[in-house]
């Protein structure tokens, strides 16, 4: 199988200063990969530059084993892409959003009114091709989004926020959705959000500062971002030195009459330790729970552990 993405060396800057430095990535098979970063972090340079909307400074793009800066066409006919705000034409029915977007794509006259079934039969809108786009909800008006992305079948789908802004059941279909479109494309989903990384990639990249800080498999970076922290509610909440003595806690924090946030470091079998001191001292626990790492507190140890 070709590498369906390949960045060498890219570099790009904006007036004196330089937004990503020697970003390198190479994937070579379907599925969902996390593209995650903070603000200002090179993310959507990348990206844009990844989807042909920005030229780089220097390094080269490759798509299904096309050089993006000698065959700029050639490369974005491999890619679909759905920006944060999906780039819909409210006064269209779906169905002509979509013949236009396959027009747009190039995609042989003859062969449109396929593709144009194709596209709402994956997504799921067949029995929204004549409603107007202005009459859908937001999870299918996202769908339209999706759709307009992968009716030229390209080999890349790049996905920005998809379900930003979307209520909880919508959610959850956008995330079906995207799965399902995983076994035929290879995705690149960018998100701030960890949970929607967890959920939905097989691998992360990580930028941070212009480049990349992390490169690997779900489980890998699961282990930059154990949890630190224990949420506790006891009906007989003890004083803070009386937590203090449980083994391998390190601070702990009273929240409310009977709440209190608990720090541990390297304690193994800690949330065990709590329920035993709290039978011994009849504290009464009613709740416990691990606090996984924050995302800022991953990137910090990421770019730290880069930078050594």
């Amino acid at each position: 199988m070709s590498t369906l993405l390949k960045v060498e060396n890219l570099s790009h800057r904006y007036s004196a200063s330089w937004a990503i430095r020697d970003i390198n990535i190479e994937i070579n098979q379907r599925g969902v990969v996390g593209l995650l970063g903070s603000n200002g972090a090179g993310k959507s340079t990348t990206m844009n530059i990844i989807c042909g909307v920005l030229n780089q400074t220097e390094g080269e793009v490759y798509v299904n084993g096309i050089n993006k800066r000698e065959d700029p066409r050639g490369a974005k006919r491999q890619l679909g892409f759905l920006p944060q705000t999906p780039p819909l034409y409210a006064d269209f029915t779906v169905n002509e959003y979509l013949t236009y977007a396959a027009t747009l794509r190039f995609i042989e006259k003859t062969s449109i009114k396929k593709a144009v079934d194709e596209a709402m039969d994956k997504t799921g809108i067949t029995h929204f091709s004549s409603r107007l786009i202005k009459n859908l909800s937001g999870g299918y008006k996202q769908r339209v989004g999706i759709a307009q992305a992968i009716i030229h079948k390209p080999a890349m789908v790049i996905l920005d926020e998809p379900t930003n802004g979307l209520d909880p059941n919508q959610v959850i279909e956008a995330r079906k959705l995207i799965r399902e479109i995983a076994t035929d494309h290879l995705v690149l989903l960018s998100s701030h959000v960890l949970s929607e990384i967890n959920l939905l990639c097989r691998e992360i990249i990580m930028i941070e500062g212009g480049r990349i800080v992390f490169a690997d498999s779900m489980d890998a970076f699961n282990s930059y971002a154990q949890p630190q922290t224990v949420l506790v509610k006891m009906d007989n909440m003890p004083a803070t030195a009386e937590l203090l003595k449980i083994p391998g806690i390190t601070k702990a924090e009273i929240l409310t009459d009977n709440s209190c946030r608990l720090y541990f470091s390297g304690s193994s079998g800690i949330t065990q330790k709590i329920i035993l001191a709290s039978i011994e001292n009849n504290w009464a626990l009613t709740e416990i729970s691990l606090e996984k790492s924050l995302l800022d507190d991953v990137f910090k140890q990421l770019s730290h552990h880069s930078q050594q």
